[in-house]
Order: structure tokens, then C-alpha cells, then sequence
């Protein structure tokens, strides 16, 4: 989008205008939690740094943790929280540390892995993801603690001295895998909390991540006693009878069986009114609804809540059915603005597929039209996808809404035909078509759009910041393979492969290069217990499976390519252990799987044989949106790949992940980028002011605070997604010594 400098000016100063005098009273001078304030803004007060100095920014100082994974593409996507000038962030492995905000200095590291009964439970639990801490003290300071996932299990620590807190929970933690008010033998045992959740009063109030398959384990909203652990509310996502939207399912028994509708990315708070804002994900199943028909609430939703009680005020489902694994994707962001001459308290959510719903966040209203779409419903035999889709009228999409033939481009005529080719084996390219056998484009893709990362938002300006991603990913179903149950053991192996792998890495094992690795020759790096492990538990984003000993048997016959008598083999028919209830439990889940008949053949990027996305750029953009006018105020490309530039062809921007922060000083921070670099936009004009080379990809979003009158901005830098190699560092940038006075 190209607009005049004049043109740029005039729309900030009208933002300004417009929402100057109606301004939060948040403190937004500290980073004291995830995404800095509990409006989940992004922002800061903090203006040491600013357009006039940024491009003097240096290396401050940098901590390395040692404990990266470069085999298994371990990440880092935590944005530190600094309090009392201590950083409190997460390594690769999931170690706790506290650092001297201003030096990088060590001063404690909790390590989960030397629990002995951690380590027995889910030794893969240290492969998954942390976005981030929670910080509470009591009234009169006496007692500071972090409260950090890692798995399943959330852990409280001593902020000061990073000793566990043994009275909470159960020894020093809660399981969020059970206290679900579902037999745990009904749903698949994958649970991890990627993202904080949030602290009100003498609450933690806490999302998680669930599997995608269809006995994914229910995604209900809990909040605990900070103190001692115990749940003091729980919200079913998935409405219990006598619940409010348990009549809008068909299936009355679906509170028994279905699960998902999870919030894995974050909530945002109002303190002043006490009121929590939580997105949730799509209802177990992600591409095939005939078991779970109807609208399928409260998946796709976002819901406000009572954050003292849990008690449900309004909901507004963005997605109706979901078919495209189109969760909602990052924590929403509390602004106040102005339209229509009115000052307005608005939550603003950001989308996968680039759009952003704004509502009135006192009775969940929406700001500008949305309108019911029809939509094709051309679904599988089965499948009942639902008519219309919501669709706002503004605020304008940060993201593209339609691929075709006239998109595909090629840096290389060769690579422009071989896309072609691509192109024309996938049929449909409207978006929410359902999923089909002749396959369709998701665009924007999988990851977005806008993803968990989440916006930044001014909350003198009323203008919003997104990065997003453009680049279009095909969906083809298949029919799931046949059982067969006097098949040979082979055959069986590749009828379970097709049940829960085949989504991820692909029908021929070659997963799709980046997010999934190919499981071809798997022996070679692993053996039979690690396999099993990893089956059992899940590792970095793969959740675990809950297969029963011939299935986890034919399984590794398949991938292993051994026969079934082989000892290697014979080791894995062990019988499983048994939880409470599970010979009913485990014969309903196994049923919830068996009446999905189809499943995809990969998560597939369309990509050129050298990476390269086979879309017109930009690949990767930052964006600003005026919240007041619901108009997009400019576009630029985020991240580069040096070999176009020297070719040249125009700055492309790059995939990201992570988001941004902004500042009172003018400008936007995003690192995110494939490029391995971080960057400052003038936050008025989109203009790269500053940019400065990583040790890895920081796919994280950074922090900035104040340390003995110093201005610090921080990024995390793990790197591991979309091939990028992995890391294991944090740098912090500063003004050189006396530049800030």
C-alpha cells in the first residue's frame, strides 16, 4: 500500500487526535508481564530510545543458556517479563532463569529436568515450547513467585531465590491434564501450556494447548489460588448441560466426547473492570466436522469472562464450524478509541486470515458491520459446513484475501513453471471452501495472516501493529486407510500412520522440510524407546498419542520397516498402564476416532524448489491500522533474502513468527524474521530506521524496561522453525553510556 509522507502524517495526527485524551491509566513504563500489560498491548511508555537515536542502538549484553537442540530445531518464543530489575525468562530446554536486567548476569536457573518424578512422568516435556512467565507477590511483598509451564505442568518458584514453592499444588505444581471434569481416559493426554496465562488478584487464570486430533482433550478455562494451587473456577468450552450454549449442539453428548476449543495463545485482562478476554482454537478435528456438526461453540470464540468467578458475560465466534484450523491465534488487545464521535472501551482480535474484529468490550457489540457471507458448501459426503462466514466491513485486512493463477510467480522460469504445475493440481482457492479430495489453497496459510505473535497497539493513537505472513498452503484430503485387522503387520502400520501422522509429515514420511521433519530412515537417529517416547509424550510441536500397545506395535513395524517377531519390536508390547475408568473411557475415544474417515495429506507451504514462496511478494509485511477509522495507514515488507536483493528483485519480506512492540519514542521493534535480524520502524511512517544482526531467528516478540536509567530493548533468539538453525541466546540492545542522558 503506497501512501504520500503528507498522507502517512495526517493519519497519525487524526489517530492522535481522536484518541489522545482518552488514553489508559495503565502503567506502561514496566514489562512486568506477557506482552508487557495485561491489556496484552505491546506497548511502552518508555521513550529513551527514540526515532532521533535508534540507529545508535548497540549490543548491551547477551546470556546464552548452552542447552539448544540443533538435531531436533529446539526454539526460544519467550518474551521476557523484568521485575525489580531481575529478567525472568525460559530456555530452549525449558530452564527458569532470573537475570541482572542491566548486566545479563546470572542469578538463579531452575531446572525442571532434575525432578526426578518430572522426568519419569514426560521426559519430552523439556522439548515443548514457552512463551513466557507469570509474576505475583502477595500485598506486603513478603512472598514473590513465578509461576512457569513446562508440558503439562505448571510450577511455582521462588522469584528471589528460584527454589520450588513445594506447598503449591501437588509438591510444587498442578497437572493441567486432569481436573477437567472429564474422565482423563476419554481424551488423548496431550497437554501443554505454550503460552502464560494471567494473573488477577490471587488468580492464575490459564489456557493450554491441546492435540488437533479428534479426542483432543477439552480446552475448558481455568483459574487456580495462586497460593495454593487449587482450581478455584473452571469454564467449559465446550457447554456442560444446563450451560449456556449446550443447546446449540446437535450432539448433546458432545461435552463427553469432543475437545478442543482451547486457548493456547494468550488472554488479555481489564483490571479496572475485572473482566478477562480469551480467544479460543478450533474443536478437536480440524478438518473433518461430520462428527461435531453445528456452529460448535465456544471454538473460534472470543469470550468475556468474569475473571473472578469465570462466569460468562458475551462471546463472538469469528469462525462458524471450523474446517481450516483457523484458531484464534493471539491474545486480544484492549484499546480505547474513537468512532463515530464516541470514546469507546474496544478489544481488538487479530486473525489467521488477516482480518480484525473490534467490539465494544463492555457488551461485546461490534465497532464497524460484520456481515454474515455466504460461503461454497460443496463439503465431503458427511461434512455439514455451515453457510456463512462473518466477515468485517473494517477495520481493512492487514493481509491479502485471494490467491490464483494471476499470484503464482517464480524467481526463475523454471521455478515459475514447476509452481504452475503446483498450482493446477489444487482446485479450489476461495477461501473457507471446505476440504475436499481435489484439494483447495488456505490463503492466507496455516500459520497466517496473523498468528501468536499477536499486535501492538497505541494506546495514545488508537493504531494498531501487525506483521503477518503471506504464503498460500494446500489442503488435500484422502480417505483414512482401512484397518484391516488380518492385514500384515506392515499394512497395519501404515493404517495407524495414516490415523495420526500422516496429517503432519506427509504420505510418504518427507514431512514438508521445516515445521514437520521427514520420518524416512527414522531408525537411524532414533531407537525404539526414544520412538516410543516421543509417541507417548509429544516433542517440541508434536503432540503425543494415546495408542494402545498393537497400535503403538505396528506403528514402529511400519516406520522401521521390522517384522513383527523382531526383539526390537517384541520390547513394545508391553502393556500399557491404565488410568482411572479406561476400559470405557478408552473404548469411546478409540470410537471418536474410528468415525473420522478421511484425513490430509500434509501441511504443504507452496514453496519453489529453493524455499522461495511461489506467491507474488511480499512475502512478509508489517502493518499499521488506524482502530478509529478501521483504515489501513501503511504496508511494508518484513524481513529480506539477500540473494533476491543482489539479484534485484525488490525486498520480498520473509515468513515470521513473533510479534511486535511499540514505543512512545516512535518506533516499532520486531525481530520475527527468517533473516535473523531485528529491526525499528518509524511506528508513523513504516520506515526502517535500524536494524542489527541475530546469533539465530528471534521468533519471539522482544521486551523493553528501564534499568538504572537505562532503556533496554530484548529479544530471545532460538531460531529451529522454517529451517532456521537453532539458538539459544538472548541479546539485549542499549544506548551507549551516556547517549541516554
Amino acid at each position: 500500500m503506497k501512501l504520500t509522507a503528507l498522507t502517512r502524517l495526517s493519519l497519525l495526527v487524526l489517530g492522535m487526535a481522536a484518541c489522545r485524551h482518552t488514553a489508559s491509566h495503565t502503567d506502561y513504563s514496566s514489562w512486568r508481564t506477557y506482552a508487557g500489560t495485561k491489556d496484552g498491548n505491546r506497548y511502552s511508555s518508555n521513550d529513551q530510545i527514540n526515532t532521533g537515536n535508534v540507529a545508535r542502538l548497540r549490543v548491551a549484553w547477551t546470556y546464552s543458556s548452552h542447552d539448544k537442540d540443533t538435531n531436533n530445531h529446539s526454539q526460544i518464543q519467550c518474551n521476557p517479563i523484568m521485575v525489580d530489575s531481575t529478567l525472568y525468562g525460559t530456555s530452549p530446554r525449558l530452564k527458569l532463569f532470573a537475570l541482572d536486567a542491566a548486566t545479563g548476569m546470572p542469578r538463579w536457573v531452575f531446572d525442571p529436568a532434575t525432578l526426578e518424578d518430572t522426568a519419569n512422568a514426560d521426559p519430552m516435556a523439556f522439548f515443548k515450547v514457552s512463551r513466557g512467565v507469570m509474576y505475583w507477590q502477595s500485598e506486603d511483598g513478603s512472598d514473590k513467585r513465578i509461576l512457569y509451564s513446562a508440558g503439562e505442568k505448571v510450577y511455582a518458584i521462588n522469584a528471589l531465590t528460584g527454589k520450588q514453592i513445594t506447598p503449591f499444588g501437588d509438591s510444587g505444581y498442578i497437572n493441567l491434564a486432569v481436573n477437567l471434569d472429564r474422565d482423563t481416559g476419554t481424551y488423548n493426554p496431550f497437554v501443554a501450556a505454550t503460552t502464560p496465562g494471567i494473573i488477577y488478584k490471587n488468580l492464575m487464570i490459564i489456557g493450554m494447548r491441546v492435540a488437533e486430533s479428534a479426542d483432543a482433550a477439552p480446552g475448558h478455562i481455568r483459574a487456580y489460588d495462586v497460593r495454593t494451587g487449587k482450581r478455584a473456577w473452571i469454564f467449559h468450552t465446550i457447554p456442560h448441560p444446563g450451560e449456556k450454549g449446550y443447546n446449540t449442539w446437535e450432539d448433546t453428548a458432545a461435552w463427553r466426547k469432543f475437545g478442543g476449543a482451547n486457548s493456547w495463545a494468550g488472554m488479555s485482562l481489564d483490571e479496572n473492570t475485572g473482566v478477562l478476554y480469551v480467544p479460543t482454537g478450533s474443536i478437536g478435528g480440524d478438518f473433518y466436522g461430520g462428527i461435531r456438526k453445528g456452529a460448535n461453540l465456544y471454538g473460534n470464540s472470543l469470550i468475556a469472562l468474569d475473571a473472578a468467578t469465570g462466569k460468562y458475560l458475551w462471546h463472538y465466534q469469528v469462525v462458524h464450524h471450523d474446517l481450516w484450523d483457523r484458531d484464534l491465534a493471539a491474545n486480544p488487545n484492549l484499546v480505547t478509541i474513537r468512532h463515530d464521535g464516541k470514546k469507546i472501551d474496544a478489544v481488538a482480535q487479530v486473525t489467521k486470515h488477516g482480518y480484525i474484529f473490534v467490539f465494544d468490550r463492555h457488551n461485546g457489540q461490534p465497532v464497524f458491520p460484520i456481515k454474515e457471507t455466504p460461503v461454497p458448501a460443496n463439503g465431503l459426503p458427511g461434512e455439514a459446513p455451515w453457510p456463512t462466514q462473518p466477515i468485517p466491513a473494517l477495520p481493512e485486512p492487514f493481509a491479502r484475501q485471494h490467491f490464483d493463477s494471476t499470484d503464482v510467480f517464480g524467481v526463475t522460469p523454471a521455478a515459475y513453471a514447476m509452481l504452475m504445475e503446483q498450482f493446477r493440481r489444487v482446485k479450489y482457492n476461495t477461501m473457507f471452501t471446505p476440504p475436499g479430495k481435489e484439494g483447495g489453497w488456505i490463503f492466507p496459510g496455516f500459520d497466517g495472516g496473523g498468528e501468536w505473535g499477536g499486535a501492538a497497539a497505541d494506546p495514545e493513537t488508537g493504531i494498531l501493529y501487525i506483521n503477518s505472513s503471506e504464503l498460500p498452503w494446500s489442503l488435500t484430503m484422502i480417505d483414512m486407510p482401512d484397518k484391516m485387522s488380518n492385514a500384515n503387520p506392515e499394512y497395519k502400520g501404515k493404517a495407524v500412520y495414516g490415523k495420526y501422522c500422516v496429517a503432519c509429515h506427509g504420505p510418504e514420511l518427507k514431512g514438508n522440510g521445516s515445521s514437520y521433519p521427514s520420518l524416512v530412515d527414522i531408525g537411524k537417529k532414533y531407537s525404539v524407546t526414544q520412538l516410543q517416547d516421543i509417541i507417548a509424550h509429544g516433542r517440541n510441536m508434536m503432540p503425543a498419542f494415546k495408542m494402545d500397545a498393537g497400535e503403538k506395535q505396528a506403528l514402529l513395524a511400519f516406520l522401521l520397516h521390522l517384522q513383527e517377531k523382531q526383539p526390537a519390536i517384541a520390547a513394545t508390547k508391553k502393556e500399557l498402564p491404565k488410568e482411572p475408568g479406561s476400559t470405557d473411557s478408552l473404548r469411546m475415544k478409540k470410537s471418536i476416532l474410528d468415525e473420522v474417515p478421511y484425513t490430509m495429506t500434509g501441511y504443504n507451504r507452496f514453496l519453489d524448489a529453493d524455499g522461495y514462496p511461489g506467491i507474488k511478494p511480499p512475502w512478509g509485511t508489517l502493518n499499521a491500522v488506524n482502530l478509529n477509522t478501521g483504515k489501513l495507514l501503511w504496508k511494508v515488507p518484513l524481513g529480506e533474502y539477500a540473494a533476491l536483493t543482489k539479484k534485484g528483485i525488490p525486498v520480498t519480506g520473509t515468513e515470521n513468527y513473533g510479534g511486535p512492540l511499540v514505543t512512545k519514542g516512535g518506533i516499532v521493534f520486531i525481530a520475527a524474521t527468517k533473516d535473523e535480524k531485528i529491526r525499528a520502524f518509524d511506528k508513523a511512517t513504516g520506515k526502517v530506521l535500524w536494524e542489527a544482526p541475530l546469533p539465530a531467528a528471534g521468533y519471539a516478540t522482544p521486551a523493553t524496561y528501564m534499568a538504572h536509567g537505562r532503556q533496554y530493548v530484548v529479544i530471545a533468539c532460538g531460531g529451529g522453525k522454517i529451517g532456521s538453525k537453532s539458538g539459544d541466546t538472548y541479546v539485549a540492545f542499549a544506548l551507549e553510556n551516556g547517549e541516554d542522558k
